[in-house]
């Protein structure tokens, strides 16, 4: 359950509609940051400074809809009403256990002042490490609406480099991020992460993304950009009648990248949770029947090289008792996967096994083994075809015990199959359609004690607050790029990330190959690190399920490195970025939830590099055992990538220590707190 610590609120102040006159501005509760409301022009428009410097220039606001008229033109703000907030308030999981969240608000009333005089409110929520606003209309103020255009801008007011992927292309958010100039950028995802020519780091995001279209970046001129929606099928943006509500606009603005990394602000836009006892939400580690079939050794349909078999299921199950692990996700065991797929989304049935994959003597076993299967839905973009059978599917996998779901929506970007009687549409990934649609998923999961793990999803927007049960996504490129694809995941990706889709919520790399080269397998391919970084990664890419991806024999052969994945958490009580660039490296320090230990991974792109951290982030008075896995002093990877060493050294929060990474390297170490 949720804990609400402390709650101070703080009313600082109102107006009426016949005093207000002129902008208001609000600020973060440091004063640094500074957001004006502007109606002077007839228009609504925003302008955000920092330290008296401008961030975002003057940038309007409104809407455009298909019949009813512009909302745009004509605007005055008629009420406006301030407070400050601040409370703490705890995780039933995450990266730290208790959240800040202190800021404060401004909501403005903004009437038109022609005939037709609907207003609407607008919400700016300004914290020290960034901002949030959101438009608010009450039920029959817009009637029922096809919205066809958010005006919302962001003039940026400074030249900047980006770090961003394309939006509206097939593979949905599955790309290498690009670094350009900012007025480069053409339509990209967020979250979109930009440096500025004077150095202060800016995350553009949304929060709170619920039956509303999602948000891509529109290069309009210069360094002004639009708020674009995706469409539903026949070209509106946002279908709504009754209440109106938009996700949160976001800005996290740090003058370090770290600052970037310890954001709480996306966690904080959002409802607090739902679902309420959510005990039963089970963080951990797990195995699978899964890369076998990115290496071609397996399929995951029926024949004589299909995965999920009886005895193959045993297998995993064993090694994942013998070794400590909570869970084995199989893929493949229901039918459907014969024929294409891929092309054919009434293809799943998502209650009937095949052959030889016994279900109910497998659930069996796992139980007596202490571990629970992880159940597998792929959709193939049919999301009718999957929402008619969802309830039997889940009331299934709670009759075996399964408590995750791993979800796949594997179609290409627009082609989300959506039938109406005999007429089929296709819908976009990250659209209203699929907002709608994964909150039924977590919904009916939740009525069955389930948690949800999408691939292929809807971008994070921090809904893990509300609906604990959304555990973790995908939403970028994962290790089975590194297996198959053209190219692989280059050095720099795991640097880039945690600046970009990580500060989004947790994702499911699904990290930790051994086998870097698999050269008898997929000889055109490889991983492109060292063995010491895909040991870092448990630590840097957050995740509360975290996979140790690879075959059981690949960690049985090099069993000195595989302690470190059998002892690193996944629930943690702290966590802190201590250095980071974007994409050049990042090091964290984590302490586990209901433990005395911390860890600690850095990572770093093609570069070789060597920081020196303080390890003032360990408790004071405390002794520990740093159980060191570095790269060896001729580790390389590209020609030595298995080298390594592992060292032990005792430390204290007095101590420094000098952190030397190879070229796409890394370091993971476990502070084992020692009796004293």
């Amino acid at each position: 359950m949720l804990r609400f610590l402390f709650i101070s609120l703080l009313l600082l102040g109102s107006a009426s509609a016949q005093a207000f006159a002129g902008p208001v501005s609000i600020s973060s509760p440091d004063g640094a940051l500074v957001v004006t409301l502007d109606d002077s022009s007839g228009m609504l428009t925003y302008s955000v400074n920092r330290n008296g410097a401008p961030v975002i220039e003057a940038s309007k606001m409104g809407f455009r809809f298909r019949k009813a008229p512009a909302f745009e033109k004509g605007l005055k703000i008629s009420d406006v009403a301030t407070l400050a907030y601040d409370e703490t308030w705890e995780q039933p999981w995450g990266e730290r256990q208790f959240v800040r969240n202190h800021y404060n608000e401004l909501k403005a009333e903004v009437r038109e002042t022609g005939t037709a005089a609907r207003s609407l409110m607008v919400t700016f929520r300004v914290y020290d490490d960034g901002l949030g606003f959101r438009y608010e209309a009450e039920s029959g103020v817009f009637g029922e609406v096809e919205l066809m255009d958010e005006l919302t801008e962001f003039a940026f007011a400074e030249p900047a480099t980006a770090w961003w992927i394309k939006s509206r292309e097939f593979n949905r958010y599955e790309y290498i991020y690009q670094e350009t100039p900012l007025q480069e950028v053409s339509i990209a995802h967020t979250p979109i992460t930009m440096r500025t020519r004077s150095g202060l780091h800016i995350s553009l995001h949304e929060a709170a993304l619920l039956d509303y279209a999602g948000m891509s970046l529109l290069h309009k001129k210069g360094q002004r950009f639009e708020a674009d929606l995706v469409p539903w099928s026949d070209g509106v943006k946002v279908k709504f009648s009754g209440t109106f509500k938009t996700p949160w606009r976001t800005l996290q603005v740090s003058e370090k990248a770290t600052g970037l990394l310890d954001s709480n602000l996306i966690l904080n836009l959002n409802d607090p949770n739902k679902l309420g006892d959510v005990s039963w939400v089970e963080p951990g580690k797990y195995v699978g029947i899964w890369w076998g079939m990115h290496l071609a050794l397996n399929t995951w349909g029926s024949g004589p090289k299909h995965g999920a078999t009886t005895a193959e299921t045993m297998k995993y199950i064993d090694f994942a008792s013998k070794y400590g692990f909570k869970g084995v996700l199989v893929e493949g065991w229901n039918e459907g996967w014969d024929g294409d797929w891929f092309n054919n989304w009434n293809l799943m049935n998502f209650t009937k096994a095949y052959p030889d994959f016994d279900f109910e003597k497998l659930a069996e076993y796992a139980k007596e083994k202490g571990v629970r299967i992880i159940g597998h839905h792929e959709t193939s973009g049919g999301v009718t075809n999957y929402e008619s059978q969802m309830e039997a599917a889940f009331d299934l996998y709670e009759k075996m015990g399964v408590r995750q779901v791993k979800t796949g929506y594997v179609a290409d970007a627009g082609e989300i199959a959506r039938e109406e009687g005999d007429k089929t549409f296709f819908e976009w990934h990250d659209g209203q359609y699929m907002a709608r649609h994964h909150e039924k998923v977590l919904i009916e999961a939740a009525k069955r004690k389930i948690s949800i793990n999408a691939h292929e999803p809807i971008k994070d927007t921090g809904l893990r607050r509300t609906y604990p049960n959304w555990i973790s996504r995908e939403g970028a490129r994962g290790m089975e790029y590194n297996a198959w694809g053209s190219p692989p995941n280059p050095p720099s990706h795991t640097a880039t990330i945690p600046f970009t889709r990580m500060l989004s919520g947790p994702m499911d790399f699904t990290p930790g190959i051994f086998d870097l080269l698999y050269e008898k397998e997929q000889p055109d391919n490889r991983v492109q690190t060292t063995l010491a970084k895909q040991l870092a990664l448990y630590v840097v890419l957050y995740s509360p399920i975290q996979m140790a991806a690879d075959l059981p024999e690949n960690y049985e052969a090099r069993i000195a490195p595989f302690q470190f994945i059998r002892d690193v958490p996944t629930d943690w009580a702290e966590s802190k970025a201590l250095t980071g660039e974007i994409g050049e490296h990042a090091t964290f320090a984590r302490k586990e939830r209901g433990g005395e230990d911390w860890f600690l991974g850095a990572v770093t792109n093609e570069e070789a590099r060597t920081h020196t951290v303080k390890l003032d982030f360990l408790d004071e008075g405390r002794v520990y055992e740093a159980q060191i896995y570095r790269d060896g002093d001729d580790a390389d990877w590209d020609t030595n990538p298995y080298a390594m060493v592992i060292e032990t050294r005792q430390v204290s929060a007095a101590d420094s220590l000098l952190l030397k990474l190879a070229a796409g390297g890394g370091v993971a170490i476990r502070f084992k707190a020692l009796n004293n």
